[in-house]
């Protein structure tokens, strides 16, 4: 059995604790948080009782196999190096980090101490969408030339998570991240990156619109659609809807998870819709799924000595999507993710 544990007890700690409650072979020994009414509250929620309010202490205190960091942006690279440094496998939430930098030094340290780092990049797991990866996977459609993917909903994400109002960057940092990394599973690796973003909400401080057209290594061309300001009935959020064109056919994830595939004149339809896990609520719980397959892989992982799909070397590579979008955003010119 796997010894986990957790720091960070914020918003997003719940559907993580949940996740691995499910994940055989795992189990959360420890939980650490700065703030200690929500370290008490969510240590007595799942039953957890070693509880810390530092992490280097709950690190030297429990033997630990892995830890799941669920805290912001600002904090990772110094927690992954202090895990990756006491010789613990590391699963990180995204964004991975501020900067291009500091993600290419937690992947130096993770690889030379020999230890595990993967990014909780949990859009690609998602159950539909997975769906639509493993049939393109399969050749269901050949060799696709052109995709599209798009997030556009009204909903309000600021009443939960109010300090994404306050950020200089908003929608390819928060949401766009995990788009563009479900764009690279389908399509593969990006060579050039061409962005056009703006602000709708004059409450909030970045971007909730943006739109990125990306040329592949392949040759062929995705187009990236994120939206916080469009008002739908009936209301799509959380979904990603898809568009891949093949060479043989082209496949759809529609709203309400129908995955089509139009081939040879004819359409199959597949019933894609996630479950209802017993602790998860709609419509997050295409989300909270999510969380608990990603961790299933890091510990199918961990188990047998294999390279998780979104690792953090992998992840570095979207990392550099986000980083060119705001640069050709701001710029007005396309740009080669070599150049980052």
């Amino acid at each position: 059995m796997l010894r986990g544990g957790i720091i960070g007890a914020g918003f997003f700690a719940g559907n993580h604790l949940n996740g691995w409650n499910m994940v055989e072979g795992a189990e959360i020994v420890a939980l650490c948080d700065t703030d200690p009414d929500r370290l008490a509250n969510m240590g007595n929620a799942f039953g957890i009782k070693a509880l810390f309010s530092d992490a280097a202490r709950m690190l030297d205190s429990e033997d630990l196999d892995f830890v799941d960091i669920i805290t912001t942006v600002s904090s990772h690279r110094a927690l992954v190096e202090l895990a990756i440094g006491k010789g613990v496998n590391v699963i990180c939430q995204k964004p991975f980090a501020e900067n291009l930098d500091d993600a290419r030094a937690m992947v130096h340290a993770a690889d030379a101490a020999g230890r595990t780092l993967m990014v909780h990049e949990n859009f690609r797991w998602q159950s539909p969408i997975r769906a639509a990866i493993d049939a393109i996977r399969d050749n269901a459609i050949g060799t696709p030339f052109f995709c599209r993917a798009a997030f556009r909903s009204g909903y309000d994400v600021f009443a939960g998570q109010p300090y994404l109002a306050k950020g200089q960057r908003f929608i390819i940092e928060d949401l766009g991240i995990h788009v563009l990394d479900v764009v690279r599973a389908l399509m593969g690796d990006v060579t050039r990156v061409a962005a056009h973003m703006t602000r709708i909400n004059p409450n909030i401080m970045g971007e909730d619109v943006a739109t990125i057209l990306l040329s592949h290594d392949s040759g062929m061309a995705s187009v990236v659609d994120c939206s916080y300001a469009t008002q739908r009935t009936p209301e799509t959020f959380p979904e990603t809807l898809l568009e891949v064109d093949g060479d043989k056919g082209s496949l759809y994830l529609k709203a309400g998870y129908q995955l089509e595939i139009h081939k040879d004149g004819s359409i199959e339809t597949r019933d894609v819709s996630p479950p209802l896990l017993d602790w998860a609520e709609r419509p997050w719980h295409n989300i909270q799924e999510s969380v608990y397959i990603i961790q299933k892989h890091f510990v199918d992982c961990l188990t047998h000595g294999t390279t998780p799909e979104t690792s953090g070397a992998d992840n570095i590579k979207t990392l550099t999507l986000v980083e060119a979008a705001y640069r050709s955003a701001a710029g007005g010119q396309t740009i080669a993710t070599t150049a980052l």
